[in-house]
C-alpha cells in the first residue's frame, strides 16, 4: 500500500445526500486507485445539528453503497484537544489574537495563497480579499476551518477531494495548514456541482437529494454507483455501464470535468434497469421480495411463487418499488381490471406469447 491517504468528511446534519454520495465515491474510486487509503471522519463539532441518528444514517449509506473504508472512524466531537493546542500555538505565535470572545487568525495583508487543482488547474486567491477569519469561536468550540486544517495535517491526508462549494475555504485552511509547520501541500480535486434538470444546484428543500429514498424505490447499489461514477466523470471508451472493478482502473481524477453536472432521474432509472435485466431470475425475485412483502396480499405469497412470476416482469422493470403493481393481479382475490389495457395488448402481435408465458408461469 502506498502513502497516499484520502478522506471523506460528511457533516451529520442531515441524511446523506446525493452530492455528499458521489464525493464519497469519488474518494474511494481514487483511493483504490491510487492504492492507497480512505478515512471516514464524521465533523460533528456542532453539537446541536449531529444527532446519533443522523450519524447512523450516513454508516447506513454507505454500506448500502459498499463503499469501504481503512481503520475506526475519526469523530471530530473527540479531537477538541487538538484543535485547542493548535489555536494556542497560533495565539502563542502571533498568528491569531483574541476578538470579543473569538480566536481570529491574521491574514496575510498582501500576496496570494494558491494552489494547483487536479479538476481546475491553477487556482489563486488575493490574500488582501481575505479577511482575519475565526478559528475559535467565543463559545470555547474549534471552527471548520481549524477542525478541517489540523484533522488533514495529524492525519497525514494527502488528497483533499470535495465539492466546488468549498473552495472559497481551501485559502483559510492551506494558511492555517503552514501555521502548523506543514511544509507540503495535499492534491486538491475540487468536484463540480450537481444540478437539476433546469441548470439550479440540488436543493435539500426543492429536489429528491436523500440517497435512502432511491434506496427505498428500489435503486439497486450497483447501478446507483455506476450512475454517481457518471456525475462529472466519464470513461475515456464511452461505455457508461460496466462493473465497477472496471470503472476503479479507468477513474482519474484529472478527468473529471469541472462543468456542473446534471442529475437526470431518467438516466438513473435506465441504468439501473439495465442491471435488473442481467440478474439471474433468481436474484431477481429475492430483490423484488422486500417490495411484495410490504403488500397487504404480499404475506402469503411464498418465495417459489413469486420466482414463477417475478421474469414476466424483470425486462421492463426500471426499479423495484414497481413490481408489486405489476404481480398484483396474479395474488389478488378481486383484482382490477383494466379493460382498455387488456384490449390494447390483446390486439398486439405478442398477444400469443404473452398468454402462453402466462399460461407457462401459472401452471
Amino acid at each position: 500500500m502506498s502513502n497516499t491517504r484520502l478522506r471523506f468528511a460528511p457533516a451529520p446534519t442531515g441524511s446523506l445526500h446525493l452530492g455528499s454520495a458521489r464525493t464519497a465515491l469519488f474518494n474511494w474510486l481514487a483511493a483504490r486507485g491510487l492504492g492507497g487509503e480512505l478515512i471516514l471522519r464524521i465533523e460533528d463539532t456542532n453539537a446541536e445539528l449531529s444527532k446519533p441518528e443522523l450519524i447512523d444514517n450516513i454508516y447506513r449509506s454507505l454500506d448500502w453503497l459498499q463503499i469501504e473504508f481503512d481503520g475506526e472512524p475519526v469523530r471530530q466531537s473527540e479531537r477538541t484537544d487538538l484543535y485547542n493546542d493548535a489555536v494556542e500555538q497560533w495565539l502563542s505565535d502571533d498568528l491569531a489574537y483574541v476578538d470579543d470572545g473569538a480566536v481570529r487568525f491574521r491574514v496575510p495583508t498582501e500576496g496570494v495563497t494558491s494552489w494547483y487543482d487536479l479538476v481546475r488547474g491553477n487556482v489563486s486567491f488575493e490574500n488582501e480579499h481575505i479577511e482575519d477569519f475565526v478559528v475559535r469561536r467565543a463559545d470555547g468550540t474549534a471552527t471548520f476551518f481549524t477542525a478541517n486544517a489540523v484533522d488533514d495535517f495529524e492525519l497525514g491526508i494527502t488528497h483533499v477531494v470535495r465539492g466546488e462549494d468549498l473552495i472559497n475555504v481551501t485559502p483559510k485552511v492551506l494558511m492555517l495548514r503552514r501555521a502548523l509547520g506543514a511544509s507540503d501541500t495535499p492534491e486538491f480535486a475540487h468536484l463540480p456541482l450537481i444540478v437539476n434538470e433546469q441548470r439550479k444546484k440540488l436543493s435539500k428543500r426543492r429536489d429528491d437529494v436523500a440517497l435512502e429514498s432511491y434506496r427505498e424505490r428500489g435503486v439497486l447499489a450497483p447501478a446507483m454507483i455506476n450512475y454517481l461514477a457518471l456525475l462529472g466523470w466519464g470513461p475515456p471508451d464511452d461505455i457508461e455501464v460496466r462493473p465497477i472493478e472496471e470503472i476503479i482502473s479507468l477513474f482519474e481524477l484529472t478527468d473529471v470535468n469541472p462543468s456542473s453536472a446534471m442529475f437526470d432521474l431518467k438516466k438513473l432509472e435506465a441504468i439501473n434497469a439495465e442491471y435488473i435485466r442481467a440478474m439471474s431470475p433468481e436474484d431477481f425475485s429475492h430483490a423484488l421480495t422486500p417490495w411484495i412483502k410490504e403488500e397487504s396480499w404480499g404475506a402469503v405469497v411464498g418465495a417459489d411463487e413469486l420466482l414463477k412470476v417475478a421474469p414476466l416482469i424483470q425486462e421492463r422493470t426500471k426499479v423495484l418499488s414497481e413490481g408489486p403493481a405489476q404481480l398484483d393481479f396474479f395474488f389478488l382475490t378481486n383484482p382490477e381490471f383494466d379493460e382498455a389495457a387488456w384490449t390494447k395488448v390483446m390486439r398486439s402481435d405478442e398477444a400469443p406469447l404473452i398468454l402462453s408465458a402466462v399460461k407457462t408461469a401459472v401452471a
